[in-house]
């Protein structure tokens, strides 16, 4: 089984998945999305269920688990997870390492430069397909305006040709400027979610307000300087490609890496029951927290068919995911059994030097605030781990 995270995660990106998933409740193709529709149902005094036994999840910290090393908090994993003696021996298709200019301007631009993209309000041209613009409109049908038929004067962006909008309501739009005010006529698909509208022709009074272009920077050794050096501890364009190609080598390699590895090893028939209990209580947790942002009981989540499937109780999704956790909770075994190997830990003087070489960032507080130092330092000894492993591949 090859595994499931890509880039330098194992625990995290399990949580994160959780809120990912929790947080698109309530969409579907097709669909309005409304504040209303777009969250399980908040559960009334009537029929709330009794979660008492949840109460503790309050309390619940991502670096349970771990100890202060980054390992499995009172596990050794050479106890459950015996490696041959060419565990490291691993050879890959050549092409994995391979990393070519082109992969490196590709990511900066879209993982780096993007982010300090600006954008410009343009009115001196008219709009064309494949522009994104501001427009507000009212829409109305034999005259009359209908509910959800306006922006209100908030204005809204749309991309010209991206089919957001009903059939024709964007062609109509490129070729005016700035400024103006049109109407644009559209017809209601038969099969649309509102039974008022489906089939209906409606005529939307639209005012373009303006075409937005983004501005990218440009990477030169300077601008570098400026808005990378403080938190990256990149200097100039050079060493900035240097940190993005390894990035991509380590991505392009994991996941074949350790499915070799992986293959190579034996588990015991019983895993420690205290790292399954902590990967329960972060699916558990991620329920709760979503639960408690948004008013409604755990039970309401698992039982609305939001996480892919109804449930009847907590405890029913929780055992239906119990697969899930066992294999999240190998991956760690795995990788911490290769760590006890070759004595690698991550303690805080670990941590404060090599969060920048895997991560890219100076100072890993933004992290360990919201998953605490343990947790953060388990993530980065996998990461230590994994980049030991790459280093010593053989290429076919």
């Amino acid at each position: 089984m090859k595994k499931k995270t890509l880039y330098r995660t194992t625990a995290c990106a399990l949580a994160l998945g959780m809120t990912a998933t929790l947080a698109a409740c309530g969409s579907s193709a097709g669909s309005e999305s409304t504040a209303e529709t777009a969250t399980p149902e908040t559960a009334t005094t009537e029929t709330a269920a009794d979660e008492s036994a949840y109460e503790y999840l309050a309390d619940f910290s991502y670096s349970d688990g771990f100890d202060e090393n980054g390992y499995l908090k009172d596990v050794t994993a050479a106890d459950y997870v015996t490696l041959p003696d060419d565990y490291a021996d691993i050879t890959i298709d050549a092409s994995l390492g391979e990393v070519t200019d082109q992969d490196i301007s590709d990511y900066i631009n879209s993982n780096i430069l993007s982010s300090f993209a600006t954008t410009n309000q343009v009115t001196d041209r008219a709009a064309a397909m494949g522009d994104t613009v501001n427009i507000d409109y009212v829409g109305s049908i034999d005259g009359v305006e209908f509910d959800g038929g306006s922006t209100n004067g908030q204005g809204t962006n749309l991309e010209l040709g991206s089919g957001s909008y009903i059939d024709d309501f964007e062609d109509q739009i490129a070729g005016h400027t700035p400024g103006e005010t049109f109407d644009v006529t559209v017809t209601f698909p038969e099969d649309y979610g509102s039974t008022d509208l489906a089939g209906k022709e409606a005529v939307f009074n639209t005012t373009l307000n303006y075409i937005s272009e983004t501005v990218t920077p440009e990477l030169t050794d300077a601008w570098v300087q400026e808005n990378l050096s403080e938190t990256m501890g990149v200097a100039d364009v050079t060493s900035l490609n240097d940190f993005v190609k390894g990035q991509i080598s380590f991505n392009n390699q994991y996941n074949d890496v350790y499915s070799t590895l992986q293959e190579k090893v034996t588990f015991a028939e019983e895993l420690p029951e205290s790292a399954k209990e902590y990967f329960r209580n972060v699916l558990l947790y991620g329920l709760y927290n979503y639960a408690q942002n948004y008013g409604t009981d755990m039970t309401t989540i698992v039982s609305s068919g939001a996480l892919g499937t109804s449930y009847d109780t907590v405890d029913a999704f929780i055992a239906d995911m119990e697969d899930s956790i066992n294999a999240q909770v190998q991956q760690t075994l795995l990788l911490q059994a290769v760590a006890e190997k070759q004595g690698l830990k991550c303690d805080t003087d670990t941590l404060n030097t090599e969060f920048v070489n895997q991560y890219g960032v100076k100072d890993p507080s933004t992290f360990t605030q919201v998953y605490g130092e343990n947790h953060v330092k388990c993530q980065l000894l996998d990461s230590l781990v994994m980049q030991s492993l790459i280093n010593n591949v053989k290429y076919e």
